[in-house]
């Protein structure tokens, strides 16, 4: 109680209009974020969100930057009212609570022109120019390199498997040591780099008048546009068949050049490590954090997980034991 009256109170100092309105504060239960997030009403045709944010983490403190080099972009994402780095607070459009997530019960009809939007916009980000970011860029978190695909491969070997399916330290190490995994980190690292969301699934999609919408996106570096791609596309929110994804997938190349020869290749790879990263989230948020929720994830993405590395040669020690963890599909 005593921090929601701190927060209306800070929130008439910077908005005096609505001093004498009735204002009503209620919290936004976000993901696996350590932000805090709250909904502020003034009236019930005026809103806004209020993000309580820690020093702990420097990408907290790069949402603002990022968000007005989206609006600078032309790229939908929620506007910046006001920010208090003091107080880390930032007060924010209220872009509703409607996300793409919640139309997975949708037939693909309807849920197809909502991928497109999104698309467009993601689309947007890959296209800005390395000259015309390279400012931005440097304030940025570490891009992806082959030491970051390898730590994300960690993340789930550690947290996943050893965390959660209790698999022991030495069959762990026996399988990080695959030597295709290091190929794929140190190949996947090679590639040009593009501005990346890196965290672009269901969730983090707001649909706003059937127009999409992006947030989350402090952990923005410089990365593989497909890495963005099959965050969506195998989605561990949402399930989508093989049509699906060829069609989403070809619209993407309608939006950019076409993309490059090895694209499958590409996103085949990137899907790999975006299913490890997420697993091992999940186990890390479930388990070490107490967001037992997400504990309900792992099924899906491990099968998404151990269809993928059945495409892959060189890894099929991980991929029997993938297989022999998942769920029947």
């Amino acid at each position: 109680m005593i921090l929601s009256e701190t927060l209306l109170q800070q929130t008439r100092l910077h908005f005096p209009r609505f001093e004498q309105a009735e204002v009503k504060i209620s919290p936004i239960e976000k993901g696996g974020s350590g932000r805090k997030f709250y909904r502020i009403e003034f009236s019930p045709a005026q809103s806004v969100v209020l993000v309580k944010y820690t020093r702990e983490q420097m990408e907290n403190q790069r949402y603002v930057e990022i968000a007005e080099f989206l609006e600078q972009h032309h790229i939908r994402a929620p506007k910046i009212y006001f920010h208090d780095p003091g107080e880390g607070l930032i007060w924010i459009e209220d872009l509703g609570e409607h996300d793409l997530c919640g139309h997975r019960q949708e037939q693909w009809p309807a849920r197809r022109p909502l991928y497109h939007s999104a698309l467009e916009e993601i689309a947007k980000l890959h296209r800005i120019s390395a000259a015309d970011s390279a400012r931005f860029r440097s304030h940025l978190p570490a891009q992806f390199d082959a030491a970051l695909y390898l730590w994300e491969q960690y993340y789930f070997f550690h947290n996943c498997l050893g965390r959660h399916f209790r698999i022991k330290e030495g069959e762990q190490t026996k399988l990080a040591a695959l030597r295709k995994l290091t190929e794929i980190a140190e190949l996947l690292g090679s590639y040009p780099r593009v501005l990346v969301h890196r965290d672009f699934q269901s969730q983090n999609i707001i649909i706003r008048e059937g127009r999409a919408y992006l947030i989350d996106f402090q952990g923005m570096r410089p990365g593989l546009a497909e890495y963005d791609l099959a965050s969506l596309l195998y989605d561990p929110y949402v399930a989508l068949n093989a049509e699906e994804r060829t069609e989403l997938l070809n619209f993407y190349c309608t939006q950019t050049d076409g993309g490059e020869p090895d694209l499958p290749l590409r996103l085949r790879l990137c899907a790999m490590q975006r299913l490890m990263q997420a697993l091992g989230a999940y186990g890390f948020l479930g388990l070490v954090k107490g967001k037992k929720e997400f504990l309900t994830c792992i099924p899906g993405a491990l099968n998404s997980l151990g269809r993928i590395l059945a495409e892959i040669d060189g890894l099929e020690p991980l991929a029997s034991l993938v297989r022999k963890l998942a769920p029947t599909a």
